[in-house]
């Protein structure tokens, strides 16, 4: 008798081989393509940046609204009147001192 050794079939290497490169290739896509972890680690940062901005703007308009409301004809800051038309006119008092 002669002894034959057993060769693994070539359809065998070749499913092995398009079952790593599969695996591999979804693998792969799931870390770094467009819908993958470090993109969804990114649009979170850059959700919480854009909510620290929203926050930002938020008190910039309040602060805006106060301003507004300090000078309108229900309610006038005599102080805050004086400085903006001091602003405005570049005016000052006579007891100031300018600093440039």
């Amino acid at each position: 008798m002669t002894s034959r050794k057993a060769r693994p079939a070539l359809g065998i290497i070749i499913f092995f081989s398009v079952c790593l490169t599969l695996t591999a290739y979804f693998t792969f896509a799931a870390v770094q393509g467009d819908y993958g972890l470090f993109r969804r680690a990114e649009i979170a940062v850059e959700g919480k940046n854009l909510s620290r901005e929203l926050a930002q703007l938020h008190r910039d308009v309040a602060d805006m609204e106060n301003l507004t409301r300090r000078l309108s004809d229900e309610f006038l800051d005599l102080d805050l009147l004086d400085q903006q038309a001091r602003d405005v006119l570049g005016l000052v008092r006579a007891d100031e001192i300018v600093v440039n």
